[in-house]
């Protein structure tokens, strides 16, 4: 899709990501020739450092064509996986609703070009996954962030392996949310179930409803209530 394109990373909802392997990504990119911004499109932070960057990454290309005489116009296509907020981050380019948005994959169907300010025009596309993943956890990680439908995987799989790897990273941060105590010898469904009975999701019989105790889990994950979470790190092989 890209082929030698100049390429801006804009890394959106880092608000909600741990900022110190943040700072370690932003050196990874660059370290492989990439620029990288780190945005929030739900406080704005950053946006406003997106069109000049997108200009400077084409700034020759535009000195040439001023020193013949033409105007030409910057056009930028924006990639994605699904539900990182590439419609959000439109609307808050040209500061009115171009672009639907919702809390879920899926959301834009269709391609669009939108006219931004300054001569730059941006191509709207659906968000992409890979039709096939060869590392099953990588699947399971976008399952966590929501870019994956859940009703495609079984939630409260999600939850237990999503709750080892944060009893393993972001212990003390789960057990403040959750008012648990000792877990390091559990395991991921005995976890949910702490927590579902913490949270009263107990049914008839005394037993605890695992589904919505994992429900409860997933959406707290994706609103950061838990805690600032980041599931990779550039130590982990990646193709940029």
């Amino acid at each position: 899709i890209i082929a030698n394109k100049p390429r801006l990373v804009v890394m959106n909802k880092y608000d909600l990501a741990d900022s110190s392997i943040t700072d370690r990504w932003i050196d990874w990119y660059a370290q492989n020739g990439r620029k990288v911004i780190p945005i929030s499109c739900a406080t704005g932070k950053g946006v406003n450092k997106i069109a000049p960057a997108a200009r400077e990454l084409v700034r020759e290309k535009l000195e040439r064509a001023e020193q013949k005489g033409m105007n030409i116009n910057v056009k930028i296509m924006m990639v994605g996986i699904p539900n990182v907020g590439k419609s959000t981050l439109i609307n808050k380019l040209t500061g009115k609703a171009n672009a639907k948005t919702g809390d879920r994959p899926g959301v834009t169907r269709t391609k669009q070009w939108i006219r931004l300010k300054d001569g730059l025009e941006l191509l709207d596309t659906p968000g992409i996954l890979p039709p096939k993943f060869e590392d099953q956890s990588v699947a399971v990680n976008l399952a966590y962030t929501g870019a994956i439908r859940d009703e495609i995987m079984e939630v409260e799989l999600l939850a237990y392996s999503l709750l080892e790897y944060m009893r393993d990273n972001y212990q003390a941060q789960l057990c403040e949310r959750y008012k648990l105590g000792d877990i390091n010898n559990l395991a991921g469904h005995e976890i949910l179930e702490l927590i579902g009975r913490k949270r009263g999701c107990v049914i008839s019989g005394g037993e605890i409803d695992t589904e919505r105790a994992a429900n409860i889990l997933l959406d707290e994950l994706r609103s950061s209530k838990i805690c600032r979470i980041t599931l990779e790190k550039p130590e982990d092989k990646h193709e940029i």
